[in-house]
Formats: structure tokens, C-alpha cells, sequence
């Protein structure tokens, strides 16, 4: 068991972070002992509850199943959380715990945040996307016909249990979605102003086929160094007023590239990878990296064989990006890489990008 912690001054609240491999049963036993004899509703994905049932041993009616896909996480699902929380009469010193991947977590999160202002929140991630990322830092939402996660707060968990054991029933494409996340971490370790170096990137190229084949103890380890820079970060920037920003390296032209194919075509890490050969591609192209450094990431990505995905119409793609939620007035914020696993954010302009790609 390897444990970590996220302190927020402003927010007065620690949440620990549990990285394990018990028996699954046995998160049981670990929800209890937060829980205490307090009521809860548990919000598990309809893959989760088919895989592992009941692991929670809860009454029926104290479990929310949330059908699978991006396109449950919208405003209509969580007014059903949050009537079910309610007709449970669940108080502010109950909890709600989200059992599941990042669409799971954000929106049993953001229902979290709202019931009443504010209940206790448990997450448990079981995609390897959710154990490095989302489960962690307190970002909730769900999305928009006008885009993604453009509706939601900041609010921490009182804990996160982190069960690798989960990871063995994921599909090798989910499991890769993680992996685009994991990819991001190593190209911005740098600039996350964690005081242990990790050199990730040497990392996932020395252990690529320890990760690929799922080993236990290389995942464990994995996830805590993910986890440690997340925290570096968000424990210096918990609203992404500044330095937090630096998490969204590749998102910007990865969320276009998930509305411009309606969030179906392909999997957030299969876009995050692709928005990190676009920046790299920008990057390169304005003079900011070496074209060795850029080579360094080319051959890392390649290492885990990620999906394809075409290159996109830029000026197709630019109406998308100034949607994101990091866009600014008279402008869309890039973060891209400027050194070895460091990274610096822009703000530009539509002709700015354009000369760069036409």
C-alpha cells in the first residue's frame, strides 16, 4: 500500500490519496471505516457493477448505476443523482462515492458539490485514466452541446481509494486512454515544481513493456508518480488561476477534436495524444524545441502504439478550440513544450496559428 496526500489551505481540507492492490471485497471494509455509520449513495458505472457486483455490499436503493459514455455526463443524469440522493434523505454528513472511470468521478463529483451546497465525496477510480488524473485534484463537471465540461467546480474528495486491481479488466483501449494521460505527466514534469525528480520520461521508455503487460507493482508505481506531480500542482494552484494550466498540455486541440466527432470516434487519451503531436508539431514549428526533442517525444509515443488519428482541418478545428473552457477573450491558450519535460502556456490569436499550419 503506498500512501499520498493533497493539502488545500483555502479549501481546509487534506484528502489522502490509498494506491493498493487488496482483494477488491476488501474496499469495503476501507469505505466503512470513513463512512462511519453515516448514509451514502454510491454511484457505480454499469460496466463496474456487472464486472465486480456489489463490492460496496449496499442496499439496492442506495446505488445509482450510471450507463456507460461520455454522453451520460450531462445536467439531465446528475438532476437523477441528485433526486435519488435526495429521496434518501442523505444530509451533509453523508457521502456520495463515485465507483468508476473520469465520467463517473465528474459527475458524481459535481453532484457532490451541489447537494446542499456540499456533501462528503469518496472516489474510486477503476480506469487507469481516472487513477492518474481525474479522481484527483477536485475538477467535477459534465458536458454541453456546446462542449466539454463547460458546466462545473472544484471540490475536493475526503479521499480517493486507488485499487490497481481494476486495471486487469480493462480493455487494451481503455487502458491505452490511460496511457495518453501517463504521456502528458512526462512531458510537463518539469514544470510541475515537484521537489522529486522522477525523469518519466526515461521511465515509460525504460518500463514500456513491464506497462503494457499490466505489472502490479510497475503500475503502482506509475500511478504514485503521476499522482505526486498532480499534486505538486494542484496544491500550489487548485482553482487554475496560473500554474495548473500547465495539466491541460494537449487538451486544447483534443477537446476540439472530441466535439468535432461528437465525443464518439475516439477515446479522450487517443485525443490527449494526438493534442500532444499537435503542440510538439507548433512548438517545433515556431522555433521552441529542438528537432531532437521532439524526435525524444515522437519515439515515446510510438513505444505504446496509441490509435491514429488523422490530422484535422485547422481552421475546422480553431471554431472547436475557442469553445474550451481555457479559451480566452480575443484569444485560445496553448500550452506547449519549450524544453525537456517542461512546457509554457500562449495565448494567441487566429492568425497567429494559422500562418504556422497553411
Amino acid at each position: 500500500m503506498q500512501s499520498l496526500n493533497v493539502k488545500i489551505p483555502a479549501a481546509e481540507k487534506n484528502c489522502p490519496i490509498i494506491i493498493d492492490n487488496n482483494d477488491i471485497p476488501a474496499l469495503y471494509g476501507e469505505v466503512v471505516d470513513i463512512t462511519g455509520k453515516n448514509n451514502c449513495l454510491a454511484v457505480i458505472s454499469e460496466k463496474v457493477f456487472k464486472l465486480y457486483g456489489n463490492f460496496l455490499n449496499l442496499p439496492k436503493e442506495r446505488i445509482f448505476i450510471l450507463k456507460d459514455g461520455e454522453k451520460e455526463k450531462n445536467l439531465k443524469t446528475c438532476q437523477k443523482i441528485l433526486e435519488r440522493a435526495l429521496k434518501l434523505n442523505l444530509t451533509r454528513k453523508d457521502y456520495i462515492i463515485a465507483a468508476g472511470g473520469g465520467v463517473c468521478g465528474d459527475i458524481a463529483g459535481f453532484a457532490a458539490s451541489v447537494y446542499m451546497r456540499g456533501i462528503h465525496l469518496i472516489q474510486i477510480p477503476t480506469t487507469l485514466l481516472a487513477c492518474v488524473d481525474s479522481s484527483v485534484g477536485g475538477k467535477t463537471g459534465v458536458d454541453t452541446k456546446w462542449g466539454k465540461n463547460l458546466i462545473g467546480s472544484f471540490y475536493q474528495p475526503d479521499c480517493v481509494l486507488i485499487n490497481t486491481n481494476f486495471l486487469k479488466t480493462l480493455d487494451d483501449r481503455q487502458f491505452k486512454t490511460g496511457l495518453g494521460e501517463v504521456v502528458k505527466y512526462a512531458f510537463i514534469e518539469k514544470s510541475c515544481g515537484c521537489s522529486e525528480d522522477f525523469g518519466l520520461i526515461n521511465y515509460l521508455s525504460l518500463n514500456s513493456g513491464k506497462i503494457l503487460s499490466r505489472s502490479s507493482k510497475t503500475l503502482e508505481e506509475l500511478i504514485k508518480i503521476c499522482i505526486s506531480l498532480k499534486i505538486s500542482v494542484v496544491e500550489k494552484d487548485e482553482k487554475e488561476g496560473n500554474l495548473r494550466k500547465i495539466l491541460n498540455f494537449g487538451h486544447t486541440c483534443a477537446h476540439a477534436i472530441e466535439k468535432l466527432t461528437n465525443y464518439r470516434k475516439y477515446t479522450h487519451g487517443e485525443a490527449v495524444v494526438k493534442g500532444i503531436e499537435f503542440a510538439f508539431d507548433f512548438a517545433y514549428k515556431r522555433g521552441d524545441i529542438l528537432e531532437s526533442y521532439k524526435f525524444v517525444a515522437e519515439d515515446l509515443i510510438k513505444k505504446y502504439n496509441f490509435k491514429k488519428i488523422p490530422d484535422f482541418d485547422i481552421k475546422k478545428v480553431l471554431p472547436a478550440m475557442k469553445l474550451d473552457k481555457k479559451a480566452e477573450s480575443g484569444g485560445i491558450v496553448f500550452i506547449l513544450p519549450s524544453d525537456c519535460a517542461s512546457v509554457k502556456e500562449y495565448k494567441m490569436v487566429d492568425n497567429e496559428i494559422l500562418k504556422y499550419f497553411c
